[in-house]
């Protein structure tokens, strides 16, 4: 059922004009019928209740209702397309279903994905890697355009666009990208020096390797001086490629040095000027004097500093011709933020720790080996512990006459050779006895250790113990550490967790404080703290956390910082024992996670609808309050049951439509689950690829073929029509309002908007209809074209397709992107407008194209009505023009074709053309008289040869008969000078350059003309 809100038009009845799509697959063809359905109507007022009646005599606004049979198509999507719009070097095929796209690295890579379907497929991006890359990549990009700025050479491969909008099989196009580049080159000598016949005399030999990476392989130039060098006419110089370089590298060998030989050379790269790439060259000059670079160290290979002084390390340059360059790195990780590079020599500023490492000094100058020298630098730490160990084979954890006892110290120091331990008890050097032994490192322990053992204990043993340790050569103070060894002052440490410690509670975002006390103990040791999960760090990032006091101190306590935290005592600076250790647990309180968030609920009105609002993690797990919401205001139930899931059942009525909220609570906060409850219907999606839906009709207006399909129809109450507010650009509003059929998910519908006005636009708003309410407005702007015109100038080609059953496809182009390595004597140098920057369409001849090969470009869809033509005749003329170029002594055949859509399609030749017809552009124009919808097709088909490129531009299908070119009176309105211009009727063609003789072609149509016109030389008498 259709509802128009119109001006009181003709009587009835109303005719409706559909059109039947059948897309079986393959989606290969379409069948397209037209249809005249016509239906007793009846009237009535917009603003009146429904089903009140009004006389045709009242002014107003009314409605025609009628009951078309509806004609659908369903959803559907075809094979996508790539075009590019970036910087492209040039476009080829690699085969029949994949293109090369060749690009300048730094240039921008604009790819785009042309794919048609019903309803409008998302499209998304991946890449693989390709020649180019070092490793496996994968991107995904969820866009209709792929545009990458400033392309890396890595970033070349395989891309492809996949097109799903869950209607049959997902289509999938790829392209190759290929990314070229140049590196300057970069030239090493090497030199040997050989004995030859018994030593009576020395030949020497140079070998200069030239080595650059490219892409394409470059071609490499040797020049002495500025001539080039060729190895058949000298004997003296060999000029070979190494083994398993790959093109990358060339090699001039010179050899038996000769005086001639000392000159400059220069290695010249070049890729034949691919993307316009200029060449790259690199120039050395080689003398007598031309030696390897050598090093010399100011400081030893092995430097140990104290922390906090200034560093200098100078790497000096003893020899080396061309000078050498001088570079600092080191490993690991890069130079301090302190460095400073002087000439060759490296200045570290207030050394820490963190600064030590291998630092690496290099000197280049591209003969022979770089020259290389590394400084160890160590920085000394002064961080001292000691360890109380009793007797480990009784298992003893305290000390007990008659037992043994080791006593260890440790200094974090580097180098650890260069740290002296010295022990004293009660103030005396110890020396080592039968009862005492001194280990200056100590294989039981870390490596640096010193330990002093006491040999089956005495009352004697007990005493104070000190242990220094001293830095000879360095300014590094001495550190001591004293232990009381006595039954009383060595008791094993017992840790503990005050009560209430075991678990503790914090909000998120808030603070907390872990508490592990050393109750008994002595000497007490320090506590550390680490999680219990071993693959979780710390909050700080480390593994391990050593508290004095044993207590951990938290902040901004995350969720992830919840867990179990394990605390235990050190094994050092106390009884080196079993480890004490307790377990504390975080629980980090945050408001319930629900789900959904936020969900759109649509439902047919006086049905049940149940709302949940799902707890996914809550911390406390006890859930405080649930209370609904309407629109703000609390809704009234019974208590829920914490167990239970938070629901709310109701029955939809169009007075409790609206947004819903229930609020779930604990201690630590709420959080809310959101529902748009409605009836509403969900919102139309407009159809936009019907390449022409406009209809001419009498009167200077047209109609245009509106079309869309209905989401999720059967989720609220019956669709029952449509309201359409068609609104005139820059002018008065124009309402039509629209019932129809109720629609089926995935079902094309279309309505004919009648009596617009030629050449206006128009915005379209449309909204689905429902008993009870209405949905969104969804909007688009439709606009008038009468004939279809191609320069080719749009990525898109104007609506052109590949044919999918031929062998291969047509190609744009334009100057700036041309092969530089295309064919010569054929195709064209420009486009017809002879600009580099205009495109044209052709086919490639050259390899692996073979004789008879077929390359097929279809036109958009033109709908034709059974209006009679002129004069009464049975179809409607249209007029075909269009610019083709067949330069070369291959040139095959030119066909177009005129496929007209009925049952089946039907192909006949309208216009044809073979060899070689010169180097210009030129004109065809032929009238045909189509008997339905139809499209144009231009058929390209190879002869024996690779010259035998074919080129169209500018092509022009336009309703009515072809006209003879007139000259048309420079006189009246816009000036123009090449090209074409749709003006109205009362104005006319002119040309502001009055010296240029030009052929002038002018149509009328439908109020509308057309003025072609070309420029030609003006003749000079």
């Amino acid at each position: 059922m259709i509802l128009l809100h119109l001006p009181l038009g003709p009587a009835c009845p109303l005719h409706c004009l559909v059109s039947l799509h059948l897309l079986p697959p393959p989606l290969s063809r379409s069948i397209t019928t037209d249809a005249r359905l016509s239906e007793q109507c009846s009237h009535t007022r917009a603003d009146s209740p429904p089903g009140s009646l009004l006389s045709r005599a009242e002014p107003g606004v009314f409605a025609v209702k009628c009951h078309p049979n509806a004609v659908i198509m369903r959803g559907f999507i075809l094979q996508p397309v790539i075009i590019h719009s970036g910087a492209a070097c040039n476009v080829k095929d690699d085969n029949i279903s994949e293109r090369i796209y060749t690009i300048k690295e730094g240039d921008t890579l604009v790819l785009q994905c042309i794919v048609k379907g019903h309803p409008r497929p998302p499209v998304r991006w991946t890449k693989t890697a390709g020649s180019a890359s070092d490793k496996f990549m994968e991107t995904s990009i969820y866009n209709e355009t792929l545009r990458i700025e400033r392309i890396l050479r890595v970033q070349g491969g395989r891309y492809y666009c996949k097109a799903d909008n869950g209607v049959g099989v997902a289509a999938i196009k790829s392209i190759r990208v290929d990314v070229q580049y140049l590196d300057t080159p970069v030239l090493t000598v090497h030199q040997t020096i050989s004995d030859v016949r018994g030593s009576y005399y020395q030949e020497k030999t140079v070998f200069l390797r030239c080595t650059v990476n490219s892409n394409p392989p470059a071609r490499f130039i040797w020049k002495r001086g500025n001539t080039p060098i060729e190895q058949s006419k000298d004997n003296g110089v060999d000029i070979y490629e190494p083994l398993y370089t790959q093109g990358e590298t060339k090699v001039l060998k010179l050899k038996n040095l000769r005086l001639k030989d000392f000159a400059n050379y220069t290695c010249q790269v070049s890729v034949r000027n691919v993307c316009n790439i200029e060449d790259k060259s690199v120039t050395f000059r080689l003398t007598n004097g031309t030696t390897a670079p050598a090093l010399r160290l100011s400081v030893n290979e092995t430097l140990v500093v104290d922390p906090g002084r200034d560093v200098t390390m100078n790497c000096e340059v003893i020899s080396g011709f061309p000078r050498p360059t001088v570079t600092w790195s080191r490993y690991p990780g890069a130079l301090p933020l302190s460095a400073q590079v002087r000439g060759s020599a490296l200045v570290l500023r207030a050394v820490t720790p963190a600064d030590a490492g291998f630092y690496n000094c290099t000197a280049v100058n591209n003969v022979g080996n770089p020259a290389r020298r590394n400084v160890n630098l160590v920085v000394r730490c002064n961080n001292l512990t000691f360890q109380i160990t009793p007797d480990s084979n009784k298992d003893s954890e305290s000390i007990q006459m008659g037992r043994d006892l080791k006593l260890s110290c440790h200094v974090d120091a580097t180098p650890q050779d260069k740290v002296n331990y010295t022990w004293y008890k009660n103030g005396a050097p110890v020396f080592n006895t039968e009862t005492l032994i001194l280990l200056r490192s100590d294989p039981d322990m870390a490596p640096g250790t010193s330990s002093l053992e006491i040999v089956d204990m005495k009352f004697r043993d007990l005493a104070t113990y000190s242990c220094v340790a001293s830095f000879p050569g360095s300014s590094v103070q001495e550190l001591r550490v004293d232990v009381n060894v006595t039954q009383s002052s060595v008791i094993p440490p017992v840790l503990a967790v005050p009560p209430g410690g075991q678990v503790v509670s914090a909000r998120e975002g808030g603070s907390a404080e872990l508490v592990c006390l050393v109750a008994d103990g002595k000497p007490r040791p320090p506590i550390l703290w680490s999680r219990v999960d071993k693959d979780q760090l710390m909050p700080s990032g480390q593994a391990v956390v050593e508290t004095r006091d044993g207590r951990l101190r938290l902040a901004n306590i995350s969720r992830d910082m919840m867990g179990p935290y394990r605390c235990q005592t050190a094994p050092y600076n106390g009884l080196n024992i079993k480890r004490r250790e307790a377990q504390v647990q975080l629980n980090v309180q945050y408001p319930p996670m629900l789900d959904p968030v936020f969900q759109d609920v649509r439902s047919r009105n006086y049905q049940f609808v149940t709302l949940r609002c799902g707890v996914l993690r809550s911390s406390p797990p006890r859930l405080t309050n649930v209370r609904w919401y309407r629109n703000g205001e609390l809704v009234r139930m019974p208590p829920l049951d914490p167990k239970d899931v938070p629901e709310y059942k109701f029955k939809l009525e169009p007075s409790n439509n609206g947004s819903y909220e229930c609020r779930v609570s604990n201690a630590a906060g709420t959080s809310a689950c959101t529902f748009d409850v409605s009836g509403e219907p969900y919102d139309a999606e407009f159809y936009f690829d019907t390449p022409n839906p406009i209809r001419i009709l009498k009167g200077n207006n047209y109609s245009f073929n509106l079309q869309w399909t209905q989401r999720d129809p059967e989720a609220t109450d019956r669709i029952i029509g449509y309201w359409i507010n068609v609104r005139k650009v820059h002018t008065r509003t124009h309402q039509i309002d629209l019932k129809g059929v109720e629609p089926v998910k995935g079902v094309l519908q279309s309505y004919a908007i009648a009596d617009l006005r030629i050449p206006l636009s128009y915005e379209v708003r449309l909204a689905p209809i429902t008993t009870y309410s209405i949905g969104d407005y969804v909007s688009r702007t439709i606009q008038y074209s009468e004939h279809h015109v191609c320069g080719f100038e749009d990525e898109r080609i104007c609506g052109f397709s590949q044919d999918r059953t031929d062998m291969f496809d047509w190609t744009r182009q334009n100057r700036l992107t041309q092969n530089p390595k295309r064919s010569p004597n054929t195709g064209p140098e420009t486009d017809r407008s002879g600009t580099k920057e205009g495109y044209y369409m052709y086919i490639e001849a050259s390899r692996p194209r073979a004789p008879g090969d077929k390359a097929r470009l279809l036109s958009p869809l033109f709908n034709v009505t059974s209006v009679k033509g002129p004069k009464g005749s049975g179809r409607v003329p249209y007029c075909v023009s269009f610019y083709y170029h067949m330069k070369g002594k291959h040139i095959g055949t030119l066909n177009v074709l005129l496929r007209v859509r009925s049952i089946a399609y039907v192909d006949s030749v309208a216009w044809s053309k073979s060899s070689h017809q010169g180097p210009d552009w030129k004109k065809a124009l032929f009238d045909i008289s189509p008997s339905g919808p139809f499209q144009i097709m231009f058929e390209g088909i190879r002869d024996v040869g690779y010259e035998g490129d074919i080129a169209i531009d500018d092509v022009s299908i336009t309703k009515g008969k072809c006209k003879q070119d007139n000259s048309v009176a420079n006189s009246g309105t816009p000036a123009f000078t090449s090209g074409m211009y749709t003006y109205t009727s009362t104005q006319t063609c002119s040309l502001i350059d009055t010296g240029t003789l030009t052929h002038i072609h002018t149509q009328t149509c439908k109020g509308m003309h057309v003025c072609m016109f070309s420029q030609v030389k003006s003749v000079v008498k």
